[in-house]
């Protein structure tokens, strides 16, 4: 399974790089709940740190197939890698596209676009409208990759006198607040069963004044710097494709270790090699067949989406539902191979600091976010139906 299409690019090369020094460091990451400092530094010399962001900000503004793979890449060497590429990389990008100009310099150009950014942006905090900007109160759960993070963002519902501020009938407005680590009280509870090594503690601020220009909307899609169709996409095609590419790369890493063990694996029960048993051969040709196509599913999803972007085509309901199934759907089977691959592996999977079992937990763990949840696909489903025109979340 090793000899899938390789992305001989500019971005996956600069994680490919780091594949030794991530599982090495993995353990340490684990205990630490945090990414190791060690990481995030080569993180940060590679340039892996800033590639998703515009050119403006340090980035070479990737494809989605090149985003993709990269992501497929750091969650293969280790699920918490691959969860801080999904959280840090995309939180970057969003706020460097879409901050008004003043605060791209105060955040992205006054540090020499040396800024890292992690956090919930689900609305749960409430910003009252004041003079310049907004006062802001919430607390926000599993804030990935602030461990970190210099800068923190945080969803919140924009309120008038009181009243929450409406965009359309159903749709209210949410925006995103970018705020120094600093400000921000963290509570951590971050004591989880996998994905231990990313740092997603949780944080609050109470009453703090976040002026206007470091907040930008949820669902922007028409940035103030750079030029890749991603960037008049959205937060959400992005953060999607980084849901069905980390569980696609978890899976892989699976797929590839019991695929690995198979040659010398024994069972009491049977004294013949794993890999020598039928009913293993067809586990694996099925789950690695169910692997590719998955990941061949998002890849026509995001890229058709991005190619009619790319061509002054709108980005349609059925477009963004599209890409949202694929990785609902790139989960699940990931999901599926996982427990395979954790189930034949037998005890050699359940010993602490083992790749399979660590890559089992995380799995797990990443699986049980909301954005990849039956809701999405159900919604989905309505627009292909056409039980309903949109759905703004999407």
């Amino acid at each position: 399974m090793t000899s899938t299409v390789d992305a001989a690019d500019r971005v996956v090369g600069l994680a490919r790089g780091m594949s030794e020094l991530v599982q090495t460091q993995a353990e340490e990451s684990e205990r630490a709940r945090t990414l190791t400092q060690t990481v995030v530094d080569e993180m940060w010399a590679s340039g892996l740190m800033t590639s998703f962001n515009p050119v403006e900000a340090g980035g070479v503004e990737p494809s989605f197939t090149e985003m993709i793979e990269t992501w497929i890449e750091m969650a293969w060497q280790d699920g918490s890698f691959g969860w801080i590429g999904i959280a840090n990389l995309p939180s970057s990008f969003a706020a460097a596209a879409y901050l008004p100009d003043e605060g791209f310099a105060e955040v992205f150009t006054a540090h020499q676009n040396r800024v890292t950014m992690g956090g919930q942006f689900f609305p749960n905090g409430q910003g009252h409208t004041v003079d310049g900007g907004f006062t802001l109160s919430g607390s926000w759960s599993f804030g990935s990759g602030t461990g970190h993070s210099e800068y923190v963002a945080a969803g919140f519902f924009p309120m008038d006198d009181g009243e929450m501020r409406w965009l359309s009938e159903g749709v209210p407005d949410m925006r995103v607040a970018v705020v120094p680590r600093e400000q921000v009280t963290f509570t951590d509870g971050w004591h989880v069963q996998g994905l231990k090594g990313t740092g997603s503690y949780d944080y609050s601020v109470q009453d703090l004044f976040v002026p206007e220009y470091r907040t930008f909307a949820l669902f922007s899609r028409e940035p103030l710097r750079g030029t890749s169709p991603a960037t008049r996409m959205g937060l959400m095609p992005v953060t999607a494709a980084g849901h069905a590419s980390w569980a696609l790369g978890v899976a892989k890493s699976m797929l590839d270790d019991v695929q690995t063990l198979a040659a010398t694996k024994f069972r009491m029960s049977d004294m013949a090699s794993l890999a020598s048993r039928q009913t293993f051969q067809k586990g694996l040709a099925h789950h690695v067949a169910a692997w590719r196509a998955a990941r061949l599913l998002v890849l026509e999803a995001f890229t058709t989406a991005e190619a009619a972007v790319a061509s002054g085509q709108e980005l349609t309901p059925t477009l963004r539902a599209d890409m949202r199934v694929a990785a609902v759907y790139a989960t699940d089977v990931s999901r599926e191979a996982a427990e395979w691959a954790h189930l034949v592996a037998g005890t050699s999977s359940i010993r602490e600091g083992s790749r399979l079992e660590r890559a089992f937990r995380d799995i797990y763990t990443g699986s049980q976010h909301a954005f990849i949840s039956e809701k999405v696909a159900m919604d989905a489903a309505q627009i292909w139906l056409g039980i309903i025109e949109d759905q703004f979340g999407l």
